[in-house]
This record gives C-alpha cells, structure tokens and sequence, in this order.
C-alpha cells in the first residue's frame, strides 16, 4: 500500500512494548466514554473502497467496512469476518470458495449477501480506478454469487488470495448504496465494520480533518472486543502532528512523528512508546514512459551507483530508519540485498560511465516530485545533492502538498521521478511483487518485464511460502538490473500513547490492519 540497523526479523514477530506494564492491558471499570484521539498524518484519499490504495484509506476502511477475512493481532494468517469459512477447491488454487455468514447487517440495515461480494469485485475491477486497488487483484478472472457462496475464479494459481481478501481492496459494500461503475462521492460510509463513520470533516480545500467513528452495535464478525468511540484527526505536516501530542491535544499517534523527535523519546510514567518491525519501505519510483528523460536503463542505473542509503538514514531520519537494498523489505521470505551487490557504494564513476554508454549529454536533467510532510523534503534534498554532486544529474524538485494530487499526477505520468513510501497490505512478499514491479502496478510507471511477471506468477503457486523464495529473489535480482525505482529505506512501526489509554501497541503490527477497537481508557 502506498505510505535499519542491519537485523533479520521474523513476520508475526511479537510486539516490543517499550515502557509498558501489564497494568496498560486492563482498562479501568469506571473508564471514560469520551472519544480517544488518534493523530497521523496519513491522510484519507476515498471512503470508497474503489477508489483508494494508500495507508490512510485503509485504515478507516479495517474499522468501518468489512471483508470476506481478516487477521487477527499478532497472526499472519487469515480468519473469517463476514465470512463464516472460506477454501480453496481441490489443489490447483484457482478456485476459491466462501460461505457468507447469514447475520451481517450493513448500516443501512439491509442484510448482507454473496451478491454484495460480487458487486463489490466486480465494480472494484470495473471501475478500475487509477489511485484503487485493482492492481492487487490482477489474478482475479471472475466472481461468481449463489445463495450463500462466493466462489473467486483465478486466471493462475495464487496461494496469497485469501490473504489480499483481508485487505482494505476486499472490503464489501452495500450493492443498494454504491454505483457499479463509478467512485461514490458522499462522505460517508454504508459498511458492516466493527465502527460507523458518524462524521467527516474537511477544510475549505477539500483535505480530511477529522473522522468521528463509534461502535457498531450491529457488527458480526472476527472482532470480539467492543471498542470505544474514537476521533482521528488528520494532520498535513508531521510538525502539526507533533505540537498535537505535545499539547495533549491528541492521545494517541501513528504515522508519521518527526524523526528527530522519535529518536529522542524514551518511555516513562507519561508516555507510551509501542515499536515493531516496520514493514513500511520508501522508495525512488521512475518514470519508464518513453517521453521521461529517465526511460533509459542505464540512466537510471547511473543514479542507483549514486545514491548513499547510509546518509539518508542517519542525517535525515536520525537513525530511526534503516538502509533498503531491495524492492522485498527485511523480515520476508526470500529477502536479499541485490541493489547492495550490484552497486555497493557511491560510484561517481560507474555513473558516469553509465551516462556515455547511454549517449547522454551531461548533466541529464529530471524532476523529482515528494510529498510535502515531515522529512520528504529534507530526504528529497539530500537525493538531490547525492545525484548532482558529480555534475552527472541536474534535479529540479517539486512540493506536493496534496497527498491525492500527487497520487494523481503520478498515475499520469506527469513525474519523471518522484518518492513515496509503500506499506504492506498484508504479510507476504509478494505485496512488493506485482503491486509495484508487476505489469499494470499501482506506481504506474510503465515498468513491465514478461520475466518478472512470471517469477511473480510462479512464486504465488506455493502455499509453503518458503518454496518460493528462489523466485523472490531472482524477481530482485531483475529489478536491480532494470531499476523501476530505488529502494531507500525501510522503518519501524511507531505507535505513542499516553499514560490513559491502554491498548496503543496493537493498533498496528504490521498485517496492514489498523485496530482501532483495541483502544480503551485506563
């Protein structure tokens, strides 16, 4: 989904809680009901399933909509939600099977069914929104409803479905409320979640500032806790974020404090600091359109020979942030550090021979779009300075302010660079397969190599997900060769909370799921 010390970390690792006792997991009998405040900066681009594929979406779609499945904290594997079983049929993984639970209600008060599911696929494929989701279901041939069962068609094998099924892309929608083949455009949510989406605010501009969410006393599925209510209050800069919490204006955060701030903080009486291994990566994502100055393969190989990871991590994010020498992040199956072998160190150099062998006039010039938020424009500089200090590029920067504008102006080529961070949907490698290198990616690029879309089809055929790590790995062998984009940096996952409320260190552990319901007051 769109958003280190050198260490090997395993997925469904156990949470570290740092400064937090037992005492923070049992909420006071007396316990307020006021609204606990969550603040991020990941701000919300759609509350329509359809039309959205970033961290900040998805976030509100975990508690306000529901899927087929889901994961529960602290496990890798999917379980039903509004779904009372699902299967694969026989033992091709092309067929899949969900029998729907007869007891969930939307909001609206219309009972759910399999004929919902299948609108919810088929307008998600239909629609085909540039900033949705349906990259994650290119598999998907075909979904068919009848009486209580749902059965998925798959074009080839993919034991990760039912896994892309828990994520945000799967979440199902009321087929009364919801045009067929179109974004809804109201801001508000008809879903079956364990929340409803009492209010949304926005600014004269049109950006999210606030979501009032409450618990749905209607809601059957996976989530057994009832939650409190909660407000989340969306912020444009990570500094606003950070004078929130500092003013106890908010009372929990996620995503994204000031690096500076983070690696300075430490647990006590006040303050909750939650960390786990962060499968948050950042990378720089050309443009391969043939009209980009960076459609050439070695032009942008020259940059890959110049790019100091090391300097990133420590100058701009103060070592909250580790060098990333693959397109797969530490900690997933088949993990290597094929940027690392292939270009080991700054190497002006190789750069420069690079840029003759391409016939390239120096310096070569291209743009360099970030999101204006926290370190981005500190990182985009130092990237900047990196790639120009030779005299080979010559980079112009360009602020985004507007998180969608951006996503939108990416999606249509109008960057010829630009960096972004990705956020796994779900925990498996191949969430960094074919969302990003594969033809017909989220990053919209133009990248698309037949050899790695067969090592991405050929890794998705085993349910023993360590027997495809040798795909894996060749699939990042290709991507250092042909450099769609450079892998940066991947971070830890930080959650703050305050010494009232309990539960902050699982409201995100890395499945791609936020859990707002595990939130309570001491």
């Amino acid at each position: 989904m769109r958003s280190i010390r050198m260490r090997m970390v395993a997925i469904g690792a156990a949470v570290v809680v740092a400064g937090v006792g037992g005492w923070q997991l049992l909420p006071s009998d007396q316990a307020k009901e006021e609204p606990i405040a969550v603040g991020t900066t990941d701000v919300i681009t759609s509350l329509d399933p359809a039309g959205a594929y970033d961290a900040g979406s998805w976030a509100i779609y975990n508690n306000v909509y529901q899927s087929l499945l889901t994961f529960r904290q602290g496990s890798t594997t999917p379980v039903p939600d509004a779904a009372k079983s699902c299967t694969f049929v026989g033992q091709k993984l092309t067929t899949y099977q969900c029998v729907m639970r007869d007891d969930v209600t939307f909001s609206s008060g219309r009972k759910m069914t399999s004929e919902d599911v299948k609108f919810s696929f088929d307008r998600v494929m239909k629609i085909n929104d540039k900033l949705g989701p349906a990259p994650l279901f290119s598999m998907l041939a075909s979904v068919q409803a009848q009486g209580d069962t749902v059965t998925f068609n798959l074009k080839s094998k993919d034991a990760t479905f039912p896994s892309k099924l828990a994520t945000g892309a799967g979440s199902i929608v009321d087929s009364s409320k919801y045009p067929a083949d179109a974004i809804r455009k109201e801001d508000s949510v008809i879903g079956s979640g364990p929340y409803v989406l009492k209010e949304y605010k926005k600014d004269a501009s049109g950006q999210p500032v606030s979501a009032t969410l409450e618990p749905n006393p209607s809601y059957k599925g996976a989530v057994t806790k009832h939650g409190l209510p909660i407000t989340v209050r969306y912020f444009a800069e990570a500094d606003q974020l950070n004078a929130a919490w500092q003013a106890k204006q908010v009372d929990v955060t996620h995503r994204e404090m000031p690096p500076e701030v983070l690696a300075k903080l430490s647990p006590g009486p006040d303050l909750r600091i939650s960390t786990s291994p962060g499968y948050d990566t950042r990378q720089l994502n050309f443009n391969l359109k043939s009209s980009s100055p960076v459609s050439k393969a070695k032009v942008r190989e020259a940059a890959a020979a110049l790019v100091d990871r090391a300097a990133l991590a420590s100058a701009v994010y103060s070592g909250t942030v580790d060098p990333l020498y693959s397109v797969i992040p530490q900690g997933f199956t088949g993990h290597s550090t094929a940027f690392f072998d292939a270009y080991p160190k700054p190497d002006p150099a190789k750069a420069r021979d690079l840029l003759k062998s391409a016939g390239e006039k120096l310096p070569v010039h291209f743009d360099m779009a970030y999101r204006k938020l926290g370190a981005n424009g500190a990182e985009a500089e130092q990237l900047k300075a990196q790639l120009e200090k030779d005299g080979l590029f010559k980079v112009e920067l360009i602020a985004e302010p507007d998180w969608p504008k951006m996503q939108q102006n990416y999606a249509e080529g109008k960057y010829d660079s630009y960096t972004a961070g990705w956020l796994a949907d779900f925990p498996d490698p191949d969430n960094f397969g074919q969302p990003l290198v594969g033809t017909g990616n989220s990053l919209h690029n133009g990248y698309s190599d037949k050899g790695v879309d067969e090592l991405i089809r050929q890794s998705q055929e085993f349910t023993d997900r360590g027997r495809a790590a040798d795909d894996f790995k060749a699939l990042q062998e290709k991507v250092a060769q042909d450099v769609p984009l450079i892998p940066l940096w991947q971070g830890k996952n930080y959650v703050l909370g305050n010494k009232d409320v309990s539960g902050s260190q699982y409201l995100s552990d890395g499945t791609g799921v936020w859990r707002l319901w595990e939130l309570g007051w001491i």
